[in-house]
């Protein structure tokens, strides 16, 4: 399948070189089954957990979740992604997430408890190091999980004017602006004591937010006002019908592009959740088998829904009902230690 460039569609897919992930892969999708088809691959930077895309599509960055973790970028213009300079260090232990933002890529430190701005270049390549650390503070009741900031993800919101670390040791979500290439505080959002917020996802509509938590399994509603600034919980919603048997470990989170659902992907059920948005909430209408075991990541594209199952090492996919938003299993890819799998 072409974009509007002639190019052919594209994927990219991260894994744990570790636990022996092939590191990233290039992938095509099929436009009619959601299927995945590998093209090329690069195992030069260590436990590339997850990527992000340049907007004009040429350039992937990648962290390396390790302790002395790092950030690269690599051409994706031809058949194979190609190292565009050398890692650059984040001055942070165990990077998990990265984004684009205000010229910097971010990244959410988990070990550290902190977020790393890099600068970009004019050419998509990274400056050699960062511009500024922001260090979370905090810790939660949680005696084994929140003994300090476990900052878990970091993204801009719809308008581009705010970028909002989620950290799962905290119990709290910044929003932050970027100031002289460092991350400034405008406001921290607490959330419910032992929640455990992992990941947030924006609804389309640009005024609310949904917070998956690891270690209540629920996702936390909220109003998101982008002209000031502020995150208000508004509710919680269980993503499991009954109580788990054990720790659940929520983990992805995607809202439809339409805005009418919201999926998520549990790991210690190995489940995928369907909620319908209804005014200020979610319905939760049911889960269906995530296709594989311990799902880390989940995207939508085109009607598909894409879940990198980390200890069965595959990446599944699924057909969208467009009236229910229920997934139907499509087939899988095998791809050892799969963390995550974004579109571009």
């Amino acid at each position: 399948m072409a974009d509007g460039g002639g190019r052919k569609r594209r994927a990219f897919i991260g894994s744990f070189t570790a636990a022996g992930g092939p590191g990233i892969l290039m992938v095509t999708v099929a436009p009619d089954s959601g299927a995945l088809t590998v093209v090329s691959g690069t195992d030069r930077l260590p436990d590339p957990s997850y990527l992000a895309l340049a907007p004009d599509g040429d350039t992937l960055y990648a962290v390396s979740e390790r302790a002395e973790g790092a950030v690269a970028a690599y051409r994706v213009t031809g058949d194979r992604p190609e190292p565009a300079g050398r890692p650059v260090p984040v001055n942070g232990d165990g990077p998990t997430h990265l984004s684009l933002y205000a010229g910097h890529v971010l990244t959410a430190n988990y070990g550290s408890g902190s977020v790393t701005a890099v600068p970009v270049r004019a050419d998509g390549t990274l400056a050699r190091t960062p511009s500024g650390v922001l260090q979370h503070t905090g810790s939660g009741p949680h005696a084994q999980r929140q003994q300090g900031p476990h900052a878990h993800q970091v993204q801009p919101d719809p308008s581009g004017r705010w970028a909002v670390s989620v950290d799962l040791g905290t119990d709290s979500v910044r929003v932050c602006r970027l100031t002289d290439g460092v991350l400034v505080v405008h406001r921290e959002v607490a959330l419910r004591p032992g929640s455990g917020p992992r990941h947030l996802a924006f609804h389309p509509d640009g005024s609310h937010a949904y917070v998956v938590n690891e270690l209540a399994p629920a996702v936390t509603v909220c109003r998101w006002d982008a002209a000031d600034g502020v995150l208000q919980p508004l509710t919680e919603v269980p993503v499991l019908a009954g109580v788990p048997a054990g720790d659940a470990y929520p983990s992805g989170i995607v809202v439809s592009p339409d805005g009418r659902f919201v999926w998520t992907a549990t790991r210690g059920e190995d489940v995928l959740s369907v909620f319908e948005v209804v005014p200020d909430g979610l319905r939760l209408f049911g889960t269906v088998p995530c296709g594989g075991h311990w799902p880390r990541a989940i995207a939508a594209s085109d009607g598909f829904l894409y879940v990198a199952n980390e200890r069965s090492g595959d990446v599944t996919w699924f057909a969208l009902d467009p009236q229910t938003g229920v997934p139907r299993h499509g087939g899988s890819l095998a791809v050892p230690a799969a963390s995550c799998v974004i579109f571009g």
